[in-house]
């Protein structure tokens, strides 16, 4: 029997441009896809449960995020001469972005979220030219407040779902909470057990092991995933014309400057990993046009903003699978995914107490994130211990106290009662009063400035 042939460079899963063999590439794409499905799915969930949206708007959702994930994810991977990064990206809803796109909606209704969202992806065209410049007003005190921020709210909305509604029949039901920590004790199970991808699939494994209870103790109802068409096509408009209110869009547009901070980190550190022969100043603006024209889209089919996420640094490190055209493969997955009726209904399916348990592990996540940035900050200075307190305070106070601005101007309220507007807004205004204008290293300054 011959010997098998050494893998060439042209078939590493570990080289940036390897197509791969067929099997190997839709195993890999696979894996990629199992470890952020969730995020879309939580996503929706969060908007749907929130807005007592109908199962039919829901399932349509679902479809669009998908399918906006999975186009966008080829788009990254692929690239074209100035939008997509040509790096192993897969795009998911960003969590800070689903709590404004919340908020917005609750605070006035779907279609100024829908606008807001669009405005925004506008707005990462119009500042990406001059963007590094402000950077320096977001230093590590400022980002690790609002991922702390986002964390915390994250948590009072998803709990708040789990509990139900005050007043009614089943709040506070023994039953749902017991259920929910059920599913965050198996996925913390799943995560000290196993390592490797086991350990990356832990979330997704929580959520299957605690829809699997949930339906022994009869708690789902399945029937209606085989009912309705095996095919859709998401809807464009959903909820109507979109409504543009700048007052409204702030929130996201503080968001924006700060995701392309992030995304300028993220870049250059898969970059790194990968060997990327492309310079930062060609990747940086290729990953944020590719983030502005998905988010751009899904405002137009009713999602919030669809970004590149953080995850993927974490799930190149430990795959060691970094050619680009996995992920391509992973965006044609979820794009297919998006289109068959029966798995987005089979998603809004999964009992609330299961998906919000699951969403509570993602997205408090974000927070031991922002905890680490906060540690990096000297809070022994008196400056810094001050603009954290003052961030904080006001961030925390419209998260905690609902209508604490309720008698305030209604132009004002959707910043004021907005936390984390707030918490950013005043974390950037007390950097400047107490430790002045001089540029301050962030996450994303080095990569910046290369």
């Amino acid at each position: 029997m011959q010997p098998s042939a050494p893998m060439t460079d042209a078939y590493r899963p570990d080289s940036v441009d390897s197509p791969l063999p067929w099997p190997q590439l839709i195993l890999f794409a696979l894996q990629h896809v199992l470890v952020m499905a969730a995020a879309p799915i939580t996503s929706v969930f969060l908007v749907s449960k929130a807005l007592d949206l109908s199962a039919d708007l829901t399932v349509n959702l679902i479809s669009a995020t998908f399918l906006m994930c999975g186009l966008g994810s080829i788009l990254q991977s692929l690239g074209t001469a100035r939008m997509g990064a040509k790096l192993p990206f897969v795009m998911v809803p960003g969590g800070a972005p689903i709590v404004m796109f919340l908020g917005i909606a609750q605070q006035r209704d779907l279609q100024t979220a829908c606008g807001a969202v669009i405005l925004t992806s506008l707005f990462y065209f119009l500042i990406l030219p001059i963007f590094s410049r402000l950077l320096r007003f977001f230093p590590k005190v400022v980002i690790g407040t609002l991922l702390l921020l986002v964390s915390i709210n994250l948590l009072k909305v998803y709990g708040g779902i789990i509990v139900g509604k005050p007043g009614s029949a089943d709040f506070a039901s023994l039953t749902h909470i017991g259920l929910a920590l059920a599913t965050i004790g198996f996925t913390l199970l799943f995560a000290r057990l196993f390592k490797r991808t086991l350990g990356q699939l832990a979330v997704l494994l929580g959520l299957v092991a605690g829809t699997i209870l949930a339906a022994l103790m009869g708690l789902t109802d399945f029937s209606a995933v085989t009912q309705g068409p095996a095919f859709s096509l998401p809807r464009f408009l959903p909820f109507g014309m979109p409504t543009f209110d700048l007052a409204a869009t702030v929130p996201l547009l503080v968001f924006s400057v700060i995701s392309m901070a992030e995304a300028t980190g993220q870049t250059m550190a898969v970059a790194e990993m990968v060997d990327s022969k492309d310079s930062a100043r060609a990747l940086v603006p290729r990953t944020i046009r590719g983030d502005a024209v998905m988010s751009l889209a899904g405002g137009f089919f009713g999602t919030s903003m669809i970004i590149t996420s953080g995850e993927n640094i974490g799930l190149v490190r430990a795959t060691q699978v970094r050619s680009r055209y996995v992920t391509a493969m992973a965006g044609l997955m979820l794009a297919i995914v998006a289109l068959i009726a029966p798995l987005g209904r089979l998603a809004n399916a999964i009992p609330a107490s299961v998906v919000s348990a699951t969403a509570i592990i993602i997205f408090a996540v974000i927070g031991t994130i922002g905890i680490d940035i906060l540690r990096k900050v000297d809070l022994q200075q008196r400056s810094n211990m001050y603009v954290l307190a003052g961030a904080l305070t006001m961030g925390l106070l419209p998260i905690l106290v609902p209508g604490f601005y309720s008698q305030f101007p209604k132009g004002l309220q959707p910043i004021l009662g907005n936390g984390l507007a707030m918490g950013c807004i005043t974390a950037v205004v007390l950097n400047l009063i107490f430790n002045g204008s001089s540029p301050a290293e962030t996450p994303a300054s080095h990569a910046a400035k290369a």
